[in-house]
């Protein structure tokens, strides 16, 4: 029913790589490895979903998710922008009338602004956030480029006060990402050894979402049996280790039921933990006069447990070992901090140029 598109399709393709915005972007190749990924993102018991997908470049894993029982998705919107793949998407509306593929950036807000000026989310009921299992789901192959890791950290940014998709209740996302992504992502404090990874991505991941590998990594490796182009383009700012690692992932994120992140504090959260993090080898009793002049006052009211519904903490915790609860009492001391600065200029909210 569905043509895989051939190793002439890639090859077409790897001449506009880079020229169609589609360097550091990674797609699975495989038909039988885009089958286990669609089976493990839309599993059994999955009812009448509608799915936006993006960057499904030449779409393997599109036909894979339509070849799944019917009954588990009512439709599918494919946002692809590059013109070298176009063409083997287009067909798929012709052949399954669930499919819509539009030719727009899955990075850009008007994207999804248009997705609902333009009716394609008009049958997507939206549900109450207690409910776990909403009809809207987003899939993503994520760049492997700074903008891939800043594309997951804005939609996570979005959760807390139900923004974007979350409009619609507890939309999970699927991605298929970089490894080193997914090390930041899930470093947490209980592990010694991820320690070393744990950053601003990090934290508010765990405050908003509840996440996981839904596939062995394993069955992703060997790279090249698995995932196009031949080589990952190198990362800006990684390091060389994390260069030569072509290793991919695949995850779900939920988010979560009870946001630890209050509506209207994203962007106290989000400058406590950009001045912090400079640094995050530093105990907080030192490190946390860099959040303004007089900061240091702060410390006898997260060391006593003195703020409401907020357990103390050990001031003498290095930043990066600082947990979730740590950073939630950390950000409502600074918040009711009479002499915090109001100029809170440090943000990672949308740029200028409309884009995630």
């Amino acid at each position: 029913m569905f043509s895989i598109p051939s190793k002439r399709l890639f090859s077409t393709a790897a001449k506009n790589y880079g020229s169609q915005g589609v360097k550091h972007h990674v797609y699975i190749r495989n038909p039988e490895t885009a089958a286990k990924v669609a089976e493990a993102f839309v599993p059994a018991g999955t009812k009448d979903k509608v799915i936006i997908e993006a960057f499904p470049g030449p779409g393997i894993l599109t036909r894979a998710l339509l070849q799944l029982p019917r009954e588990r998705i009512r439709k599918i919107i494919v946002l692809e922008n590059a013109e070298c793949f176009l063409d083997n998407l287009r067909p798929l509306q012709t052949v399954d009338p669930r499919v819509r593929v539009l030719p727009w950036d899955g990075y850009a807000w008007s994207t999804y602004r248009n997705l609902e000026a333009e009716g394609h989310l008009l049958d997507v009921e939206a549900s109450s956030w207690q409910e776990p299992d909403p009809a809207l789901r987003f899939i993503a192959h994520l760049p492997t480029s700074i903008y891939g890791e800043q594309l997951i950290a804005q939609l996570l940014r979005l959760v807390p006060d139900r923004g974007w998709l979350f409009r619609y209740g507890r939309v999970p996302m699927n991605y298929i990402m970089h490894e080193f992504v997914w090390e930041r992502i899930s470093a947490d404090t209980s592990n010694i050894d991820k320690l070393r990874n744990r950053c601003k991505l990090s934290v508010i991941a765990e405050a908003v979402a509840s996440f996981r590998e839904v596939l062995p990594s394993s069955i992703l490796q060997p790279y090249e049996e698995h995932f196009w182009p031949p080589s990952i383009a190198a990362a800006e700012g990684r390091s060389k280790k994390n260069r030569q690692n072509r290793n991919m992932v695949t995850i779900t994120v939920d988010p979560l039921l009870e946001q630890t992140i209050e509506k209207g504090l994203l962007d106290k959260w989000d400058y406590c933990l950009r001045k912090l993090f400079v640094l995050k080898s530093n105990p907080l009793n030192r490190a946390i006069s860099h959040l303004a002049p007089g900061a240091s006052t702060l410390l006898t009211m997260l060391a006593d447990g003195s703020l409401p519904g907020h357990h103390s903490v050990d001031t003498s915790k290095p930043v990066r070992e600082m947990d979730v609860q740590d950073w939630a009492a950390l950000v409502q001391a600074f918040h009711s901090w009479p002499f915090a600065p109001d100029d809170l200029l440090i943000t990672d909210s949308f740029s200028r140029e409309d884009r995630l």
